[in-house]
């Protein structure tokens, strides 16, 4: 298989003037395409030479850069579009190691990534985030790292397993492939000006780097503008076009998702086709993409897809995952546009509102045609401990999820967690629980499931529990997951305490993962044994697996879409509104440990 070779600039500038004016041949000339310019929103009949893994020439006639060893391809009238950006994304949330989640994207055109791997830093630390970005920089393709900021991401509120200082933020940001902070999810500490998300931001400054944001509140009024004060160049947590037209007001970057599970680009999308507000502050990003997402369906392109069939020009779409994107992260000059001197990341297509890719180059190579991939992608050699994570502690027994009622009660009146289909926030619901035996019951007439906080990182042996509305959940059953965003313990959800436990007991047996039980038969699991989180697996049997959680799932009850995910972000205690951690259930638009009971 062809290898991408990048030259940096300055050791390409000779050559690159030379090709361009007719001096030397270029390696690769592209005849008959159809130029999309990005910098002027035009297509353009031109013709692209690259040499050294960057476009040297890119204008009406490259002949004169054609010599005897060139490689000349005929586009036949493609539209040569950039290689797409996503703008905010975890690598961890494919259930991939970098190397495999880029071998899953590059046949969708995704040629440059901005990765947050806060999920591998609430259980590996510091060293967690440098095994990721270590294998995202043997990469064929561009993957940046952003320093997680946020370990534990609402201090107090829950235990991981390391935290993130800013002495480990200032040592990141001397490493070559980090690109900036990650996302300050502590928007709490940001607002009453922290002295540790202080440092880290400024640590992150003091470096000329980007600093990455998390506004997770319908809030927009002082404390929005105090938290834009503090540094955070971007946000991807609006869900409407009133929480965009903010952002891009205060000078922020509106980042517009769309993940598995979360579909905010359509209620967004409307600051610029209705509103008309300048597009150039507007980026697409996707944020969290399961594999089967990312086999099926698609990466970036499925989000511009999604962009254009709710009204937005095609090309200011591209801007949106091209330029746009890298002009934020100060790579303007870099790559993220088809002109000279940039990383020669191209796409052919032949329709510029469905995207079809059908050939893709990074650095100058060809790395993917009709779908398939045509490059390697190497792989780091993990050590032991990154793939022995789960410190239980204990096993776990039935008797760990029964949640006790007030003396006497006949039924109780609890905090319930409700779900909200295609969005991160949550419900703060109460539900009327019957009691038998002085044991508080689950209610499948109300959808009211039971979920569990199962400690790994610590050896505790602890479990917190609460109650679930929204999956549907009917029989007895337990789905249990490792992937429990942010602190990464197991979250539980079931019907049955017997199932809870054998769920529990397997994730601890395989080095973590997904599971479902029913009636005591396993139906379904996934190995995450690298962190509990991720699979060093090709995508396509990682979605096939992951696949699997979702029919046993709906086995049991459950039509929720991409429903493994909303499993997962049971515990995001910095997303409204209640929320499970180690430490008990969370009220997040307060911040504070909250009662799961009271008695009627």
């Amino acid at each position: 298989m062809e290898r991408p070779i990048l030259k940096s600039w300055p050791e390409s500038a000779a050559r690159l003037i030379a090709v361009a004016a007719g001096r030397e041949a270029a390696d690769t000339v592209i005849q008959g395409g159809r130029v999309v310019n990005v910098h002027t929103r035009e297509v353009l009949d031109w013709q692209v030479a690259m040499a050294d893994g960057r476009f040297a020439y890119v204008g009406p006639d490259a002949s004169h850069c054609i010599g005897p060893d060139t490689q000349v391809i005929d586009a036949d009238g493609q539209y040569l579009i950039p290689g797409l950006c996503d703008g905010h994304m975890h690598i961890e949330s494919g259930m991939l190691t970098p190397a495999e989640f880029a071998r899953a994207v590059i046949p969708h055109g995704t040629t440059t990534m901005f990765t947050d791997p806060h999920e591998i830093a609430n259980v590996l630390g510091l060293e967690g985030v440098r095994l990721m970005h270590d294998e995202a920089l043997i990469q064929p393709v561009n993957i940046y790292t952003q320093m997680p900021s946020c370990a534990p991401s609402a201090p107090g509120l829950e235990t991981t397993g390391f935290e993130i200082t800013p002495e480990d933020v200032a040592e990141a940001m001397t490493w070559p492939g980090i690109i900036g902070l990650g996302e300050m999810m502590n928007f709490p500490g940001v607002i009453h000006s922290d002295p540790k998300m202080l440092a880290e931001m400024a640590a992150t400054q003091n470096a000329g780097k980007t600093i990455g944001g998390h506004y997770a509140s319908p809030d927009l009024g002082p404390n929005f503008h105090a938290y834009a004060a503090g540094g955070p160049a971007d946000d991807h947590e609006g869900t409407c076009e009133t929480d965009a037209i903010a952002r891009v007001r205060q000078g922020m970057r509106s980042m517009m998702r769309l993940g598995s599970a979360w579909f905010d680009v359509e209620k967004q999308i409307t600051a610029v086709t209705e509103k008309g507000l300048d597009p150039r502050n507007f980026i697409i990003c996707t944020d969290d993409c399961h594999s089967g997402t990312l086999v099926e369906e698609g990466h970036v392109n499925r989000a511009l897809r999604y962009a254009i069939s709710y009204g937005c020009d095609p090309l200011i779409a591209l801007q949106m995952a091209t330029i746009n994107t890298a002009t934020h992260f100060g790579l303007e000059r870099e790559l993220g546009s088809i002109t000279p001197g940039r990383r020669a990341d191209v796409i052919f297509t032949d329709d510029l509102s469905t995207l079809p890719i059908n050939r893709v180059f990074a650095r100058g190579a060809s790395v993917a045609e009709g779908g398939k991939i045509t490059v390697d992608c190497p792989h780091l050699d993990w050590p032991d401990h990154a793939k022995a994570t789960m410190h239980m502690g204990k096993a776990i027994v039935p008797d760990d999820f029964i949640v006790k009622a007030p003396e006497g009660a006949n039924s109780v009146t609890a905090k319930v967690i409700g779900i909200v289909e295609n969005q991160a926030p949550t419900k703060a619901l109460t539900r009327d629980l019957s009691v038998s035996d002085g044991i508080v019951q689950t209610d499948e007439a109300q959808d009211v499931a039971q979920v569990a906080l199962v400690e790994r990182h610590k050896g505790t042996g602890g479990v917190v529990n609460g109650f679930v509305n929204g999956f549907g959940y009917q029989g007895q059953m337990a789905m249990a997951s490792t992937v429990a965003h942010d602190s990464h313990h197991m979250i539980v959800v079931g019907t049955s305490h017997d199932d809870m436990a054998l769920a529990a007991n397997r994730l601890a047996d395989v080095g973590g993962g997904m599971c479902v039980y029913q009636g005591g038969k396993e139906l379904a699991l996934v190995e995450l044994p690298v962190a509990g989180l991720m699979s060093d697996a090709p995508a396509s049997e990682v979605a096939v697996k992951a696949q699997g959680i979702i029919d046993a799932m709906e086995t049991c009850g459950c039509t929720l879409n991409n429903a493994s995910i909303q499993h997962s972000f049971l515990a995001l205690v910095v997303i409204p509104e209640l929320r499970i951690s180690d430490l008990g259930l969370v009220d997040v638009t307060k911040f504070e440990l909250t009662d799961l009971l009271k008695e009627n």
